[in-house]
């Protein structure tokens, strides 16, 4: 089986690592470069995409802000999965806001900005504070404000008008602050049959809007509400493959807080802490394989690591930690790479992540002395 990806970074890398046990042989376009490269080597395959989408038994994509001339040649051949609808849904808020409306899950109150007018009519439906992301592009605390204040609004409108003049088809989406006890999110899969199969929930901390430490975690009451909502999300759009929900947790109610149509950061912890992680899981769906499980193997945690392409020997040292590189060159805020944690306890686990809080610098690894402090 022949499975080409749209995208070259680490989650195609991460895809063919766990398809090549499968015998699934996985390829990459670089989008940027628009070349078909192999993932892990980043190495040329072929600099025809129409050639290599011949070949491929499979298509997939590997994050959602993919050029739209890309995906029509994609889904000609009828061999794109999950759909394009999904993957435009993942890069337009819009779009992933009508989604959310239409499958009637739950998600914050919204309202679409294209002028000043709007933008004044937004503050009287969504109200103060409200948080406002561009419609296109923008993840990882990108494209985004905040406004708290009636003092600041031409201030941010002078902003948001900029980002919107600078690209053709933006536009902003106001939505209501939601005063969150904490950031959840739930991986699933769903296969070319309608079978659903979901991860456990993880609890996430970002820091600066970039997703720091994801903790798989049981709780029966909200994994109910989490997989119901994934599951209307998962069958309006008649997925397969593997799509993340990230969620608001206010005082045991979820809200949707954005989707991602494909594997998630927040799911990494699969790799050591679930029977299939969601990579393979993915390469599954889209190839019309069983789904394999996803039950909790041991408690496990996932450390991203961004802008350090260094780690203690310690960490490599150290039982229950597993380091996952990404091959990439060092930036400020890059994600570079992750480490699993895992235990055979959530206390054990607990004690471990304190351990490492004391080997991780602060500085970069903040979220887990966040974690730690919870703990100590």
């Amino acid at each position: 089986m022949n499975v080409l990806v749209l995208g070259a970074g680490q989650l195609a890398r991460m895809m063919s690592l766990a398809g090549a046990p499968l015998n699934i042989e996985t390829n990459a376009f670089d989008v940027i470069s628009q070349k078909v490269v192999h993932p892990l080597t980043q190495s040329v395959v072929n600099n025809d995409l129409e050639d290599a989408i011949s070949r491929a038994d499979v298509i997939t994509a590997e994050f959602e802000h993919i050029p739209h001339d890309i995906l029509t040649l994609c889904e000609k051949s009828g061999k794109f999965l999950p759909n394009t609808d999904a993957i435009k849904a993942g890069g337009d808020r819009r779009l992933e806001k009508t989604l959310l409306d239409s499958a009637n899950v739950k998600n914050a109150k919204h309202y679409v900005i294209h002028t000043r007018q709007d933008f004044d009519e937004a503050i009287q439906y969504v109200g103060l504070p409200m948080v406002l992301k561009s419609a296109l592009g923008g993840y990882d605390g990108k494209g985004q404000w905040r406004l708290k204040s009636m003092d600041d609004v031409d201030a941010v409108w002078c902003e948001m008008d900029q980002c919107i003049q600078a690209s053709s088809g933006q536009a902003i989406v106001a939505e209501e602050f939601v005063p969150f006890d904490r950031e959840v999110s739930l991986v699933g899969a769903r296969g070319k049959n309608g079978e659903v199969v979901v991860y456990p929930l993880a609890e996430n901390i970002h820091v600066n809007g970039v997703l720091s430490l994801s903790t798989a975690i049981e709780d029966r009451a909200l994994q109910a509400q989490a997989k119901e909502m994934f599951t209307a999300v998962a069958n309006s759009l008649n997925y397969t493959g593997v799509l993340a929900l990230e969620f608001f947790d206010v005082k045991g109610t979820l809200l949707v807080n954005e989707i991602a149509p494909r594997v998630h950061n927040s799911g990494h912890w699969t790799q050591q802490g679930a029977e299939t992680c969601q990579f393979e899981n993915h390469l599954r769906a889209v190839c019309g394989l069983p789904l394999g499980s996803t039950t909790l193997i041991r408690p496990t945690c996932m450390i991203n690591i961004l802008g350090e392409d260094t780690l203690p020997d310690t960490i490599l040292s150290t039982e229950g930690c597993h380091v996952h590189w990404y091959g990439k060159t060092k930036r400020p805020g890059r994600k570079m790479g992750h480490i699993n944690v895992c235990a055979k306890s959530t206390s054990e686990l607990q004690h471990l992540m304190c351990s490492l809080a004391e080997i991780l610098d602060k500085n970069a690894y903040p979220a887990i002395h966040e974690y730690a402090n919870k703990w100590q």
